[in-house]
């Protein structure tokens, strides 16, 4: 039985539309693509590791097609993100979740809800341009960027007071400490 590789990105977790777009990350100042055939993965491996880690293989192929539309759901949100007032990112959003559709539904706990696509392939896309949409509906103030200059990475804050500045305190905020630290003591 072949061993699943280990997901080499940074900062892992965070929603869906956001760990979308963190498969684009610096390494040793270089920007890292899990869907690059980097890793000694194919792209086709790396989308089968990112649907593992957010918890979509379950309903979702690793395949090229599906990463096709991944890569142009991740191009959308990207743009979307940097500039909420780009009106061709949104137009590129919606063309993405016009493939898919919410259908409610009575179950025994109650109320719920059903993803529904016009093209299965479509599915991992529109569920992270979904998640965007409820990101902005819930709290569009807390989706952020790393504050490090060389960090590409996003994340949702969810600190109770709402100023997380770093993807991590291990990497990023750290360095950033360490940077003011060497700073303070060279200025002596």
């Amino acid at each position: 039985m072949a061993t699943e590789a280990a997901d080499p990105r940074p900062l892992t977790g965070e929603p869906v539309s956001l760990d979308l777009l963190n498969t684009r990350w610096m390494r040793e100042g270089e920007l890292t693509d899990l869907f690059a055939g980097a890793f000694g993965l194919t792209r086709v491996e790396g989308l089968a590791l990112w649907l593992r880690s957010t918890g979509l293989a379950d309903r979702f192929r690793a395949d090229a097609a599906t990463l096709v539309h991944l890569l142009t759901a991740r191009e959308a949100l990207a743009r979307a993100v940097a500039d909420p007032a780009d009106e061709s990112a949104r137009a590129l959003i919606d063309a993405v979740l016009e493939h898919g559709r919410v259908r409610v539904t009575l179950t025994a706990e109650g109320p719920g809800e059903r993803s529904e696509f016009d093209d299965p392939t479509w599915g991992p896309a529109w569920t992270a341009a979904r998640d965007y949409l409820e990101l902005l509906g819930t709290a569009p103030e807390r989706i952020r960027r790393c504050a490090s200059e060389t960090c590409v990475l996003h994340f949702h804050d969810t600190s109770r007071n709402g100023t997380r500045r770093w993807c991590s305190m291990s990497a990023c905020g750290n360095r950033a400490k360490a940077s003011r630290h060497y700073a303070r003591t060279r200025v002596r």
